[in-house]
């Protein structure tokens, strides 16, 4: 066959190819994904609500009644927050290489989406030295008396507001990513069903955010759809890795 010919076939068959393989070039990147993917669900989600259900923490208790928990639950304190925020590094891994493994459907949703994702998972691990403020403070609250007893609950208090009012903005911007990722989803090598779980959750958070303020932190229910697509995002991300 001549040169000619064989350049030919080359892009014919490069032409062809079918649009929903991935990259195969980034096949590590794609294992690693997994991994951290797993890991944030496992580390993230699973341990510290066993954590929370075996210290039977109070979600409702009041600035001074949570300083003297946390006084009496240091190290606790400290690893579940960790947990919680510390391995939203691990979720930025994940979604990078979610784009890179939806970049050649549609690099504009994908792109988007993900950076979206990554951005607000930042923002969630910036608010990890905002409530290990409130261990330092519990130590304070331990030796105060009278005036200075108030004013470590009003810092309590303001640390607080700030850690309660992202919810609504940060977590629906979120979950407006998953939703853009999981619309190119539908078009790639992930299951179907993924993109439909994916998809549901942008409305799933919506209700579940209105509902904040009457439900408190039961609004929470909408993660568990996250954690059941993360999961799956997950695992093909692994099986990528390996072909």
């Amino acid at each position: 066959m001549s040169a000619e010919g064989q350049i030919e076939e080359k892009t014919v068959t490069e032409n062809t190819q079918p649009l929903s393989v991935p990259d195969p070039s980034w096949k590590g990147f794609y294992k690693w994904g997994g991994i951290t993917a797993i890991l944030y669900v496992i580390l993230a989600v699973v341990a510290p609500a066993v954590m929370v259900i075996a210290g039977k923490y109070d979600f409702s208790m009041d600035s001074a009644a949570m300083l003297k928990f946390i006084a009496a639950n240091k190290v606790w304190w400290i690893v579940l927050q960790t947990l919680v925020l510390g391995t939203s590094i691990l979720a930025v891994i994940t979604f990078a290489a979610l784009f890179l493994s939806l970049k050649h459907i549609n690099k504009s949703l994908a792109g988007v989406g993900s950076l979206c994702a990554i951005v607000l998972q930042i923002l969630f691990l910036a608010y990890y030295p905002v409530l290990l403020g409130l261990s330092y403070l519990s130590d304070q609250y331990a030796a105060a008396t009278g005036e200075r007893e108030t004013i470590i609950i009003a810092a309590a208090e303001a640390l607080l507001a700030q850690n309660n009012a992202f919810n609504p903005l940060y977590e629906s911007v979120f979950a407006v990513g998953i939703l853009l990722i999981s619309l190119v989803m539908l078009k790639g090598v992930y299951h179907k069903s993924a993109a439909y779980i994916g998809i549901s959750i942008a409305p799933a958070a919506v209700i579940a955010l209105s509902l904040w303020s009457v439900i408190g932190i039961n609004y929470f229910w909408w993660w568990i759809l996250f954690i059941i697509w993360f999961t799956m995002v997950g695992l093909k991300l692994l099986r990528l890795g390996k072909n």
